[in-house]
């Protein structure tokens, strides 16, 4: 098992950095299918490469060579994909298809890849608890299975040396239409201190309230599927009840953590955040990082340019 370490900052001496990610993604995603069935939703392909490849790319881009997958039943094939295929390598090393054979490879050269069975979906947190036995004490990156940033702008490098710094929990927001509060998870705030804003735009986080209505939200910061905590997070999560839906809720966890003195800060992204959760947001991903490929994107704006062209000259006339 490899780890690599990048050097912490003067403040956050004495204090180890997160080298470890755990990807929650034993979920059944019913808004998918029947395409999830068989499938899992993390590996549906955005273009190309799976969801799952660009959030396992995102955590080691950021220094993570660790990564633990959360799986439940039906899910090996996340492991497989990770894995080597000889056979395929050989056929398109033999048919001199570099580009492809290297395509191939790649995801297996990404990370070490651990998995863990979480036996039935009972919150996030429950589902965070079962890497307890892979991570230890030490902090970790939890990174949620259907959203991801755009390499160029990256969110998690910051997360992770925030958090080396503090010793807390590091959470990651968004800004939201005010109006759509009530689909998020809204934090309360105040400014963060001021040795800690030189990593980015720093909040320290004195509440979370889930899916507010606009009027009673205390902010329209949401929270984004990125975490670092702490190893003590496990135990706050055996000691956190079942809340909203019936399940072991993370931010449950993490408030508790708060009320008992834990740092609680996070980083305002302003970056490109693709939500594949649903299948609206699914979509306009792959229409996103298409139009943007090297390779095929030109090609495919102009092909939607007329599309969305042509649909409007047929609307107009209905």
């Amino acid at each position: 098992m490899s780890e690599h370490s990048a050097n912490p900052s003067p403040a956050a001496a004495g204090r180890s950095r997160a080298v470890k990610a755990v990807i929650p993604a034993a979920g059944l995603a019913t808004r998918f299918l029947p395409a999830t069935k068989a499938v899992p939703k993390e590996l549906l392909p955005v273009v190309d490469r799976p969801v799952l490849q660009y959030i396992v790319e995102e955590a080691t881009q950021a220094g993570i060579e660790d990564v633990l997958l959360i799986t439940g039943r039906g899910k090996t094939s996340m492991v497989d994909h990770f894995d080597r295929r000889p056979d395929l390598e050989a056929r398109l090393e033999a048919k001199g298809d570099a580009e492809r054979l290297e395509a191939v490879r790649r995801p297996s050269e990404l990370a070490e890849i651990y998995t863990c069975r979480q036996p039935e979906q009972l919150g996030l947190g429950h589902a965070v608890g079962y890497a307890e036995s892979h991570v230890g004490d030490q902090p970790f990156a939890v990174l949620l299975g259907d959203e991801f940033v755009k390499p160029s702008e990256p969110l998690l490098p910051a997360m992770l040396e925030l958090q080396a710094r503090t010793g807390g929990v590091v959470l990651a927001f968004f800004e939201v239409d005010p109006a759509e509060t009530k689909r998020y998870g809204i934090a309360s705030v105040e400014p963060a201190e001021a040795e800690l804003t030189d990593v980015g735009e720093v909040v320290k986080v004195t509440g979370m309230v889930e899916k507010p209505k606009p009027e009673d939200a205390p902010s329209n910061l949401a929270v984004l599927g990125r975490y670092v905590l702490p190893g003590r997070i496990f135990d706050a999560i055996r000691r956190t009840e079942p809340g909203s839906g019936g399940e072991i809720q993370l931010t449950d966890a993490m408030e508790l953590l708060r009320t008992e003195g834990v740092p609680v800060h996070a980083i305002v992204y302003r970056g490109t955040r693709y939500d594949t959760g649903m299948p609206l947001g699914y979509l306009q991903t792959v229409v996103q990082i298409a139009a943007e490929r090297d390779d095929l994107g030109a090609e495919f704006r102009a092909w939607l340019g007329e599309f969305v062209k042509a649909d409007a000259s047929v609307g107009s006339n209905t």
